[in-house]
């Protein structure tokens, strides 16, 4: 019989991944309290501390969400459909969202004090409207419950495979509101959802669930805890959820360090993961480019800072003089817009063209979460931070490199990439074969990169991107959402009273 563990010793050996250890630190030590548990990371001998407080908001709310699964088989489309329409309608309703409105203010302005970035967490009028938007085509989506995927018949019995509800989906995310209306496209297909948010948002979480989720829930008859916020902004509530082994799938949306370690925690859970943690669109821009096309698909991909933005620029051969001032033009009117300057961070490759191009010696304001900053427009880096994605607030940020070959930038992008999105500029179309071949990415284009979001391009809000970074997914899109998450149920029909084998 093994004990509860009820406290810890400073130094204290702690054994991980096989053949490695930790030693408890003593703050850890005279931080841990009875009832509170200790989480160790096999990747990397991280030491996680889960205080009760956190376990016990986190055990009720996927209490809750287990019970409202088992009960949601009772439920019938058309209640999952009216539920979509008072969740949309709530917050269209400008009496009903007056709160929400005000709790963003409240988070946003608390962000910005502590000097947190918030082009993510401020709820305008375009992100309302698309939450609006996603739940309205909830609404109209077929539901997948039941669906027969495949029939066989055989002599004396009949086989069919019907998809089914998966269970308890698990969802961290970063702080944006709008992931609300992707995170419910679950119940869609069957599912219970319990979602955690990071603390900047909150309030706003808080004050949508309280104005617009559960009295949609209610008004559908739909059982509560199908959708269940943890209202804990500690990360420790992140590591309780992804280690509770009621999950049939777990979630994470957010930064790689942060995302990478909530996806360790719930694999040696044993809770399948879906991970999005680093982003950063690629684009390559061949001798056979057209040069407005390229500045369109520059200018296009730098609209904002989110994860399929332009993050690395790979300008191929001969023509790489001539489509440099393209792409800082493009560059530099991507920042006019956000009414600031963009930023460059240049590999050694293409110093001397940028140099020739006067950058590294211009001045300009750059603009963070913490304020205004005057920078050199360009720094130069090494080759091995291709791989940094750059978390710019309103000034653009992308790296430069020059390559002699088509085949030099996709090594480039296979090596330091997250894999998650390449785009090619050539009006050659073997070009663009073999780019497709042989790039490891799951979302290929010959344009901007910002194309790449369920909403946009499937017309299925999205619970989340997964690169490869970590390699391929097995049976399913990058795009994960709502009615893709779902298990199969097989049935069989006999028909002959002596089948026997």
């Amino acid at each position: 019989m093994s004990d509860v563990l009820q406290h810890l010793v400073a130094g204290t050996v702690i054994p991980f991944g096989g053949d490695r250890f930790v030693r408890v630190p003593p703050e850890l030590a005279d931080a841990f309290e009875p009832g509170d548990r200790l989480v160790v990371c096999q990747t990397d001998g991280a030491l996680l501390h889960i205080p009760a407080v956190d376990h016990a908001v986190v055990r009720a709310a996927v209490d809750d969400a287990s019970a409202a699964f088992a009960a949601l088989e009772a439920a019938d489309d058309e209640q999952i459909t009216a539920f979509y329409h008072h969740f949309a309608d709530r917050l269209a309703d400008d009496s009903a969202f007056a709160a929400i409105a005000a709790a963003n203010d409240a988070d946003v302005a608390a962000a910005r004090a502590r000097g947190r970035s918030t082009t993510r967490l401020i709820l305008s009028d375009k992100m309302r409207a698309d939450m609006i938007a996603g739940l309205r085509g909830w609404a109209g989506a077929p539901s997948g419950r039941g669906a027969v995927i495949e029939r066989l018949h055989h002599d004396g019995f009949d086989i069919e495979q019907r998809r089914a509800g998966l269970g308890v989906v698990g969802f961290v995310f970063e702080g944006r509101p709008n992931v609300f209306a992707d995170a419910t496209g679950v119940l869609r297909s069957g599912n219970a959802v319990v979602f955690r948010i990071g603390s900047d948002a909150l309030g706003t979480a808080r004050a949508i669930v309280g104005a617009a989720l559960e009295p949609a829930l209610a008004a559908a008859g739909l059982p509560y805890g199908t959708v269940r916020l943890v209202d804990a902004p500690s990360r420790a509530a992140g590591w309780a959820l992804f280690s509770d082994p009621r999950l049939a799938l777990a979630v994470a949306r957010g930064s790689g360090e942060a995302v990478a370690q909530l996806g360790a925690v719930a694999r040696q859970t044993g809770i399948p993961v879906s991970l999005h943690g680093t982003g950063g669109a690629w684009m390559v821009a061949t001798p056979a480019a057209d040069a407005e096309r390229f500045a369109a698909a520059v200018e296009w991909s730098l609209d904002r800072k989110v994860c399929n933005t332009l993050n690395v620029c790979v300008l191929v051969g001969e023509r790489a003089a001539d489509l440099l001032p393209v792409l800082l033009d493009a560059a530099d009117r991507a920042g006019a817009k956000r009414g600031t300057a963009a930023k460059f961070h240049v590999a050694p490759s293409a110093e001397a063209l940028v140099r020739a191009a006067g950058r590294f010696e211009r001045t300009v304001t750059v603009r963070r979460a913490d304020g205004d900053h005057d920078e050199p427009q360009a720094v130069p880096i090494g080759m091995e931070e291709l791989g940094t994605e750059w978390e710019w607030e309103e000034s653009p940020e992308l790296s430069i490199v020059v390559v002699d070959t088509l085949a030099d930038a996709i090594a480039l992008h296979n090596t330091h990439s997250p894999r998650l999105v390449a785009s090619l500029l050539s009006e050659d179309p073997v070009e663009h074969a073999r780019f497709y071949a042989v790039i490891d990415t799951p979302f290929v284009g010959d344009g901007m990169t910002r194309w790449v979001d369920g909403q946009y391009a499937l017309s299925r809000p999205e619970l989340g991107l997964s690169n490869w970074e970590s390699g391929r997914l097995f049976g399913r899109s990058a795009v994960l959402s709502g009615d893709s998450v779902y298990t199969v149920r097989t049935v069989m029909t006999q028909t002959d009273p002596q089948l026997h084998r």
